[in-house]
């Protein structure tokens, strides 16, 4: 949902997050990764933008980061 959501494609988050474009799709299928490559991932959606949501009882989520804010 992050990434669709910045409209950023498989091989543009691949980038910014200095890994394969296939280890985002095995990120997005579920598959597991080493924590550093989540990590690199999450940072990356971060840094344009995304805002992650803890459990709040209904589940963990993203949104975007309002324009202006830091």
């Amino acid at each position: 949902m992050a990434r669709a959501g910045l409209g950023l494609g498989v091989r543009e988050l691949a980038a910014l997050a200095n890994v394969a474009p296939g280890t985002v799709t095995r990120l997005e299928r579920g598959e597991a990764l080493y924590e550093r490559t989540v990590d690199a991932i999450r940072t990356a959606l971060e840094s344009a933008g995304v805002i992650f949501i803890a459990e709040n009882g209904d589940g963990p989520g993203v949104r975007l980061r309002k324009e202006g804010d830091a």
